[in-house]
């Protein structure tokens, strides 16, 4: 068998970062004779076209050994073949709707965008209008614009985060700067930054989950940790409590990595699930005391932050023209932000 194929599941719409695209790995088999590597995959990865292979090897998605190759790279016995290409979406029209945003930074090839919490980003089963993608195609003048299965771009985005989770994307407004951002994603290269309160108090100040993450095979619509890598894609979060709040602790996190729900389900995997994440058992009182007036003091921090406390705060990268290294912050939200300081205040009293 010559196929490692840990990196080609499916995602759904709520994903984030490298979720916009398809990832494959491959291992050749000793036997292999030399033959271009877009028609090896093609005959490998169902569906694919020796069209898409080939944008994909121009836009620099293919390494050998962990090096680019172009499309007509013979491939060789035991080479280690990695390739990420887009996910095709033919055929999804592009409706324009005139939704505010909040952009941190444009200029004439990419935008950086602060999101809210609540705001579904892709368009997709359920949620056809009201995204950041229908926002955009009003913003950039798209209307009438549809996905094309063989084009390098999925669109405008180049990652994304989940809906209920607040702060900054970079979205790409030319093919050229998708390719580039894309790559740095793909090198993980970029800066990510997230501010998360979670229950509980951590032993240690700092610390990492390496650990791979996958769909749960009972539950689709969540992603679970398999530790011992048969499924799911390798995922690394590296945390730093800033701040500890009685039962609930504050942290930085910083993603190597960009895997569905990461940081939600790594933190749940730790045994300290993001406050009020309904989807990995934040929302019940994990820590704390049995009286009525704190029961009460939980409620009402969940009624005002009625979702995770999850913002992406920073995102750094280089600009795709001129190579500069940008860095972009965005405060915690209100909503948020009040939760903490009522844990800040409870503490204190």
């Amino acid at each position: 068998m010559d196929t490692d194929n840990l990196d080609n599941e499916n995602t759904t719409a709520s994903g984030e970062s490298d979720e916009m695209y398809e990832h494959y790995r491959f291992q050749v088999d000793t036997g292999q004779s030399l033959l271009r590597i877009d028609k090896y995959l093609t005959n490998r990865i169902e569906g694919a076209s020796r069209t898409r292979i080939r944008l994909a090897a121009d836009a620099g998605f293919i390494q050998v050994n962990g090096k680019p190759v172009k499309s007509n790279y013979r491939v060789k016995p035991c080479d280690n073949i990695r390739i990420m290409m887009p996910y095709e979406r033919r055929g999804l029209e592009l409706v324009p709707e005139n939704i505010p945003l909040n952009i941190v930074f444009e200029d004439d090839d990419v935008i950086v965008v602060d999101k809210p919490a609540g705001m579904v980003v892709h368009p997709g089963h359920g949620n056809y209008s009201g995204t950041l993608v229908n926002a955009l195609v009003y913003h950039l003048g798209l209307q009438g614009k549809s996905f094309d299965a063989e084009s390098e771009r999925a669109g405008l985005l180049v990652h994304r985060i989940d809906k209920d989770t607040s702060g900054l994307l970079v979205v790409a407004k030319n093919d050229a700067a998708h390719a580039k951002l894309a790559k740095q994603f793909f090198d993980h290269t970029t800066v990510r930054r997230y501010t998360a309160l979670v229950w509980g108090v951590f032993d240690h100040r700092e610390g990492t989950v390496d650990e791979y993450i996958g769909r749960n095979l009972q539950d689709r619509m969540k992603m679970t940790v398999f530790p011992d890598g048969e499924h799911g894609k390798r995922a690394i979060t590296h945390y730093r409590v800033t701040e500890e709040l009685t039962y609930v602790s504050l942290l930085e996190c910083r993603l190597e990595t960009g895997r569905t729900h990461q940081i939600r389900v790594h933190m749940a995997h730790l045994g300290h699930p993001l406050f009020n994440d309904e989807h990995y058992g934040g929302n019940r009182i994990l820590r704390g005391t049995t009286f009525s007036k704190y029961k009460q003091f939980v409620e009402n921090c969940f009624a005002m932050l009625p979702r995770q406390a999850l913002h992406a705060g920073i995102l750094g990268f280089k600009h795709p023209r001129t190579g500069d290294d940008l860095l972009f912050e965005s405060p915690v939200p209100d909503d948020m932000n009040d939760v903490i300081r009522k844990w800040r205040n409870y503490g204190n009293n």
